[in-house]
């Protein structure tokens, strides 16, 4: 049976309509996505960066690595 991931840490934009989670899997490695989700849409948070798949071995490598892809992190980042 698959583990789910554990969120390590999860930053919101600005207006809280995306965020990333950084996450650790089962199996140690860590990761990152990057959802989405509007306000009249009641189903809550969706994947839109597809980043999910890609494998780090540190939450330190998962979040630069999100900065790196992720066009509005940094500023979010910054601003935690």
């Amino acid at each position: 049976m698959q583990q789910k991931n554990r969120v390590l840490k999860s930053i919101n934009n600005e207006d809280e309509s995306r965020c990333v989670d950084i996450f650790l899997r089962g199996d140690n490695t860590v990761g990152f996505e990057e959802f989405r989700r509007d306000v009249e849409d009641t189903r809550g948070w969706f994947a839109i960066g597809f980043f999910g798949d890609l494998v780090f071995d540190s939450e330190k490598a998962a979040l630069e690595a999100a900065i790196f892809k992720v066009l509005w992190l940094s500023d979010a980042v910054v601003k935690s």
